[in-house]
């Protein structure tokens, strides 16, 4: 039987792409399983954050652990994450015995531990793999990443963004290796990723399609284009009748929702739109701000405490915020005819239209890195690959990045001690 052989290299192909495979490769993953790990069975254990039964949502920096975890999440904005997350639940639930404690909440973290730790190894296969950077290189980009904010809080956050970050990640290093092998992205792939990424933020399935618009010869040959459209527009069919199953075909539901929604999130004026783009949507997942208590309540009688993100107080972070951009924006043009480059760019600029220019959650703007905060590392390695034979501007790069490193470690760490203060006086 000819297909048996055929679905074990592909079984081999997709653990090769999921799984380290290399020494550097099970280092790095090792490494962040347990740093993450860490932490993320202290917070379970000794602190009732992760999970609350009276606490569906704004424990901390306006996740919504409880509701993701018990129903995925609002069908207009999370259309498919209601049957992802009853595996979750259910695998956690099995774990603890049908119990919400202690142990249900640290499967919980593990799950998202496993999963941050896979993306980690995804963005430094990327570098490793698609970029060609030396080791060195490779470590301090990842350990820069790895100190990002949104990584350490997804780490042991039961959240949507925590899986789409893994996923995002996988599917741009797998459309990365199939551009680089000049091979088109095969259907299945294609709707795969279409449904489980769009699945668990609708805005998000755009990306999906990009890498196909960069294969070889697609605009020059009409067989091609042909057939990247029928991909795409068969990715969109299954997506969509997914979808309009989950809501029973009561497609009207979509638009009224997402309507309320939109006017929830857009409207905030506490904040100067430019501080909130700059402290929240490019600094938040990446730099902590100073964080700001607020009494919450749970609409049904319960009060509590919530955690948000401030905007920076200081000139330093916004110093340090222009650093990185500089460099991110440095490396896009620098690189501006590589469709790796590009690919990247462009799904960078879906949340840039998204949150910054109409606005939508742009006063929590900190809680959607999952969804981009990877391209910075990307770009930061395509930054050093377009200077591999400039030693002294690589040179140059190393230092600043470096320092970047230093400050961002120092600046999180200190943050990290007041989340464990407010755990500490409000969750134990």
């Amino acid at each position: 039987m000819v297909f048996i052989p055929t679905i074990k290299s592909k079984l081999n192909g997709l653990f090769k792409l999921i799984l380290p495979y290399s020494y550097s490769e099970l280092g790095v993953f090792t490494f962040f399983l347990i740093a993450y790990g860490i932490l993320g069975w202290y917070i379970a254990l000794d602190y009732r954050i992760i999970f609350d039964e009276r606490i569906p949502w704004d424990a901390y920096f306006s996740f919504d652990n409880r509701s993701i975890v018990m129903t995925g999440g609002s069908f207009e904005r999370h259309p498919l994450s209601y049957y992802f997350f009853n595996w979750v639940r259910e695998i956690a639930l099995y774990l603890s015995d049908g119990k919400t404690n202690a142990v249900f909440r640290l499967a919980l973290a593990w799950m998202s531990t496993l999963m941050v730790s896979l993306s980690m190894l995804q963005v430094f296969k990327y570098l490793k793999n698609i970029i060609n950077l030396p080791l060195f290189i490779n470590v301090l980009i990842i350990l820069f990443f790895g100190t990002f904010s949104t990584p350490i809080i997804l780490s042991f956050t039961p959240e949507n963004f925590t899986y789409t970050l893994f996923l995002l990640t996988l599917f741009n290093h797998y459309a990365a290796i199939k551009l680089k092998k000049e091979e088109k992205i095969p259907a299945i792939p294609i709707i795969l990723a279409g449904i489980s990424i769009g699945g668990l933020t609708v805005t998000n399935i755009a990306k999906v399609f990009i890498p196909v618009a960069f294969e070889k010869g697609i605009f020059r040959n009409w067989k091609k284009f042909g057939n990247a459209v029928f991909r795409v527009v068969l990715t969109i069919i299954c997506f969509v009748l997914l979808y309009l199953n989950r809501i029973n075909f009561k497609y009207e539901n979509i638009f009224s929702k997402t309507n309320s929604q939109y006017e929830k999130f857009s409207n905030v004026k506490s904040t100067p739109i430019w501080d909130m783009i700059l402290s929240y949507f490019f600094g938040g997942n990446i730099l902590f701000p100073s964080f700001i208590i607020r009494n919450k309540n749970n609409m049904k009688g319960f009060d509590f405490k919530g955690l948000l993100m401030d905007v920076y107080t200081s000139w330093i972070p916004y110093v340090f915020i222009a650093v990185l951009l500089t460099l991110i924006f440095w490396s896009y043009f620098k690189n501006f005819k590589n469709k790796f480059v590009q690919i990247l760019m462009i799904s960078f600029f879906i949340d840039i239209i998204i949150h910054c220019m109409m606005k939508f959650g742009l006063h929590t703007a900190y809680i959607y890195g999952g969804h981009f905060v990877f391209v910075y590392p990307l770009l930061l390695g395509w930054l050093f690959y377009s200077y591999k034979t400039s030693p002294k501007i690589l040179s140059f790069l190393t230092v600043i990045v470096s320092l970047l490193f230093v400050y961002l470690l120092l600046n999180n760490y200190v943050r990290m001690v007041e989340f464990f203060w407010f755990l500490n006086q409000y969750y134990q």
